[in-house]
């Protein structure tokens, strides 16, 4: 009989404990590549891609690549990130691939066919999800990634002004009495992931593979953000977000957070010593925090 692999939660945990809990975003905008010194196509794509993971794969816990950057090059852009993924993955990195994706039924399931199924070219260890077609909509997600291992980060608090409109909207639904429960849309996705978490066997730890993105400077007001599953924290460093960020949002919850740093870093390119000495300094700042 085939053992199941280990799930998303567990194997973060594992080389978090190892390498620090940080993920560098691979994200290669137009402008960085010029800053670069390379050309803004799949040639330059590809020169990036590979210094970034021969600089940061061997001892940053996650690398995280921006999937539309490398669309927007057509398909050797996505031949160029399906070899970032793998060579990312070989060098003991976890990769999370920030896509974003969502839709219903057989297109969902195509789309986690793609990225969560352990046979699939582009087979990464999370994939970044958005609940905005209904929770439920989320379910091939969920499946494909508990048989494969994988895990799910789910949007859920962002840190751009405008997604308050969306998450921070109150909505009223029924309880066993007949009155009604308050909560934002953001306190019934985190509760939606909780409940994901609770239904998946989880290791010893308590990890789930199910996580949700709550943004560094976001305010979660009143909302648990204990969900049972990591807790994917863009926004660190060019997009204003601090350490003391960090503290401030997620005090009660530190052993869940996945910090998560791209231009910062990737700023201090094209050297590769300069690249790693930018993520372990980024690393070893939240490192104090985290294990406070």
């Amino acid at each position: 009989m085939t053992a199941e692999p280990d799930g998303f939660g567990t194997r973060l945990r594992r080389v978090t404990s190892a390498r620090g809990a940080f993920c560098v975003g691979i994200d290669p905008h137009p402008e960085l590549l010029r800053d670069w010194g390379l050309r803004d196509d799949s040639d330059g794509l590809a020169r990036f891609a590979d210094t970034v993971v021969g600089a940061l794969a061997a001892e940053t816990a996650v690398l995280k690549p921006q999937s539309a950057f490398f669309e927007r090059h057509g398909a050797r852009g996505v031949a160029v990130l399906e070899q970032t993924v793998r060579a990312a993955r070989e060098a003991g990195a976890l990769v999370v691939l920030d896509g974003k994706r969502g839709d219903i039924g057989s297109t969902a399931q195509a789309y986690a066919d793609a990225y969560l199924a352990a046979s699939a070219p582009l087979a990464v260890d999370a994939l970044t999800v958005h609940p905005y077609l209904g929770f439920g909509s989320l379910r091939p997600f969920l499946d494909t990634a508990h048989v494969s291992g994988a895990g799910v980060f789910v949007l859920a608090l962002t840190s751009n002004p405008e997604g308050a409109a969306v998450q921070r909207a109150r909505v009223v639904t029924e309880d066993v009495g007949g009155g009604g429960i308050a909560s934002t849309v953001a306190g019934q996705v985190l509760a939606a992931v909780r409940a994901a978490n609770a239904e998946r066997a989880v290791d010893d730890a308590g990890d789930g593979s199910v996580g949700c993105v709550v943004g560094a400077t976001a305010d979660p007001l009143t909302d648990d953000l204990d969900v049972g599953g990591p807790l994917l924290v863009p926004g660190l460093g060019a997009q204003g977000g601090t350490v003391g960020d960090v503290t401030r949002v997620f005090g009660a919850v530190l052993h869940r957070v996945l910090p998560s740093a791209s231009r910062s870093v990737l700023g201090a390119g094209p050297g590769a010593a300069t690249l790693r000495a930018a993520a372990l300094r980024h690393r070893d700042d939240l490192a104090a925090v985290l294990s406070a």
